[in-house]
């Protein structure tokens, strides 16, 4: 696969995630818990994707034994929590605090990937996180006015986000060169659900899935911003550098931003077109690579 379309897999799925907080919202609305909308958001992943491989291509559900601790680590470690803390954020603040502080991630997938696989900081990378991290903040109003006030738990509660969405790419990097982008996302998902199917107690509110519209929230979550999101990003992952791929993902607030402006009428001001830009200026960077250079891969 070329670098530039390894490059496309990765933004596509940032995209797709972009619209979570469309799905996650209008379960809200039915009183769920952020625990509990993690649940539905992997359970119907997990038994969407199942049974689409088990009809499809079975082949792909073989997995050996030594790499369950990644996927444990995918799927528990990392999108369980992350899941989590998203949602928090999003539950007691707002959709746009929630995604500029799951964008620290970037910054520790870098940090990560340096000591893990020896990934080399570039200026390109440095000046991306720079601008990405400037973009992000901006987009959302934080800055540079700061009228933002949330309480100290809240932000930790966001970078709690950020830290534990590093991880997805870390744990990926191991077993992206062994298994279809398929089979990663599916086991992900699996031992997400295993963990969520006692701790979330999904039971207590079984009547609430009798409603359409939670039917309907809950595959919509599952299948464009969960499934195919994760399929796509870890596809674009197996090419793609982890830091650079985590940078690339920041397409997603970009996405979430113009949801919020066709869907919900949201105004931009100069300040967050600002933002936006700058986003897009760091996923140029991202892409720049020097002649003849290539990421490393994990095999």
């Amino acid at each position: 696969m070329s670098p530039r379309l390894a490059y496309l897999m990765v933004i596509l799925g940032a995209a797709l995630w972009g619209v979570t907080g469309l799905f996650v919202q209008n379960l809200y609305t039915f009183e769920f818990t952020p625990w509990e909308v993690v649940g539905i958001r992997l359970i119907f992943s997990a038994i969407i994707i199942f049974f689409f491989l088990f009809f499809t291509k079975r082949s792909l559900l073989y997995i050996q034994f030594r790499d369950l601790p990644f996927f444990v680590g995918t799927g528990i470690i990392s999108i369980a929590f992350f899941n989590f803390f998203f949602f928090t954020v999003m539950n007691e603040a707002n959709l746009s605090l929630a995604v500029v502080l799951l964008y620290t991630g970037p910054v520790f997938v870098t940090l990560i990937s340096r000591f893990t696989f020896g990934e080399p900081f570039s200026l390109n990378k440095i000046s991306a996180l720079i601008v990405m991290l400037a973009g992000c903040s901006l987009a959302v109003g934080l800055f540079p006015f700061g009228q933002s006030s949330v309480g100290i738990s809240t932000i930790l509660f966001g970078i709690a986000s950020g830290f534990f969405y590093a991880l997805y790419s870390i744990f990926g990097k191991y077993v992206s060169g062994r298994y279809n982008t398929l089979t990663i996302t599916a086991y992900s998902m699996f031992f997400g659900a295993l963990f969520l199917l006692p701790t979330s107690q999904l039971w207590n509110k079984t009547q609430l899935f009798s409603e359409p519209a939670v039917i309907f929230n809950g595959i919509g979550l599952a299948i464009f911003a969960t499934v195919g999101a994760y399929a796509l990003y870890t596809f674009g992952l197996t090419y793609v550098e982890s830091s650079r791929a985590a940078i690339l993902s920041t397409v997603e607030p970009v996405v979430a931003i113009f949801i919020g402006v066709a869907v919900f009428r949201d105004i931009l001001s100069l300040w967050q077109t600002l933002g936006v830009v700058l986003v897009l200026v760091s996923v140029l960077l991202t892409v720049k690579t020097r002649k003849g250079s290539h990421p490393p891969r994990v095999t």
